[in-house]
């Protein structure tokens, strides 16, 4: 039983997809951020030249 354990790796397999899946959200989240940033300037400086 105490072997089975010791090579199992389904949790460490798992452990990996949420790092993976953690990993994508902190980059959409980032570029989402800096995408809202860069069009809120895009709309300011045209409503100052409108």
């Amino acid at each position: 039983m105490i072997r089975h354990f010791i090579l199992d790796e389904e949790g460490a397999t798992a452990i990996e997809y949420g790092l993976i899946a953690s990993l994508i959200a902190i980059v959409i989240i980032a570029g989402v951020a800096a995408l809202g940033t860069n069009l809120g300037a895009t709309f300011s400086s045209v409503a100052v030249h409108v």
